[in-house]
């Protein structure tokens, strides 16, 4: 197997958590709304939670990104 070959399958497999992130993020905003439109009154409790679960969960997306991109261009 080529080098060059090796980098883009290695660099394809680093993207694959990236179904997962987009899958939880679905998730994540479906049941924020969810919540939200059942009981209005509790959506300014659950705001300051929801930005950190968004922002774990991208984060974890963006390192998949990052690590892909290291592979691809090294």
């Amino acid at each position: 197997m080529d080098a060059e070959a090796a980098k883009y399958i290695g660099a394809g497999l680093a993207v694959l958590p990236l179904f997962g992130v987009g899958i939880g993020l679905g998730i994540l905003f479906g049941n924020f709304m969810q919540g939200a439109f059942r009981n209005p009154s509790a959506t300014q409790g659950l705001t300051g939670n929801f930005f950190i679960a968004f922002a774990l969960t991208e984060a974890t997306g963006l390192f998949a990104l990052v690590i892909a991109f290291l592979i691809l261009f090294s």
